[in-house]
């Protein structure tokens, strides 16, 4: 097993160095932030960061000082983040994650996290963007067991069945914490072999007189074509599967049309992407833990590392 050596470790730090560096703000007003933002409001930060109102307070107004924006409305005791402070929380999360995993690579730390993590993707997720991941997370925590629940379900979080999950859609539990990480396009893609046979379509009319691919839920596609202004019926999906790995394998075999990522896609070169002059469909891409296990060393070096590699892989 492979384990960072000395050279790796100033790598890391050197590297996490530079980017502080290019941030002129106080870390102490920058973690205020952050604890404001996921908390959801001061007397809930100051609880977590043990200090009072107050002085989070004047760490806030400090920050917005040295960055000259406005980062939270404030309505009575209400306080509502910006976009400006959404753009920020996203960076600052990063930086306090960065230099999380270096303090625990350079202290031996990591080295000593065990246990089981069990990650939750879609199959075509697991199959295709968590093995470089693992790869990673074996080099930093190689006493980390990694099991990879392969399951479009979140019903596996809420009974416990995985700690950790990877989702097209944000859950709407209380109980769930859940992070935005990346937002890939997608189109509407087929086969070769069912573009010698179909005509090509050329706009979302065209997309009518063809047969679609079912990845489970055909109600839910249903609505979701609907949005796009697509206008189909449940008799265009004569077949489909749950598995997202055999429904992809059904549009590689010409069985039909199907939305993906471009993600997938790309390494799909069975496939083609139709409709190119059209606006690209989103896929967001959700990270959710439950509240509680967000607290476990493991757990959240497992759900950092993915945060911060996942865009990576799919930018």
């Amino acid at each position: 097993m492979h384990h960072l050596g000395i050279a790796e470790i100033r790598l890391c730090v050197m590297h996490y160095c530079m980017n502080w560096q290019s941030i002129s703000f106080d870390w102490n007003h920058a973690r205020a932030f952050l604890a404001v933002v996921e908390t959801g409001s001061l007397s809930a930060a100051a609880r977590v960061l043990n200090q009072t109102q107050p002085t989070l307070g004047r760490q806030i107004s400090a920050l917005e000082g040295e960055l000259g924006a406005t980062l939270f409305e404030r309505a009575g005791r209400s306080l509502k983040v910006t976009q400006t402070g959404t753009d920020l929380a996203e960076h600052v999360r990063a930086m306090a994650d960065a230099a999380g995993r270096v303090t625990l690579v350079a202290s031996g730390q990591s080295q000593a996290i065990e246990g089981l993590v069990r990650i939750s993707a879609s199959e075509l997720f697991a199959a295709h963007l968590l093995p470089s991941i693992i790869s990673k997370l074996r080099i930093i925590a190689p006493k980390i067991v990694v099991d990879v629940v392969a399951d479009n379900s979140v019903s596996d979080l809420i009974q416990r069945e995985a700690d950790i999950a990877v989702r097209n859609v944000r859950p709407e539990q209380p109980d769930l914490i859940a992070r935005l990480v990346h937002e890939s396009s997608g189109r509407f893609y087929a086969s070769k072999s069912y573009l010698k046979k179909h005509a090509r379509p050329r706009s979302y009319a065209d997309l009518t007189a063809h047969e679609f691919v079912s990845f489970g839920n055909t109600e839910q596609m249903l609505g979701y074509f609907s949005q796009l202004g697509l206008d189909l019926e449940s008799g265009h999906f004569k077949v489909g599967s749950a598995n997202s790995l055999v429904a992809w394998e059904m549009v590689k075999q010409g069985l039909g049309i199907a939305p993906m990522s471009v993600d997938v896609a790309r390494k799909t070169p069975e496939v083609e992407a139709l409709l190119p002059q059209e606006t690209p469909i989103l896929f967001p891409t959700w990270l959710v833990t439950h509240r509680e296990l967000h607290t476990s060393r493991r757990i959240r070096l497992v759900f950092d590392l993915l945060a911060e590699e996942l865009p990576k892989l799919m930018a």
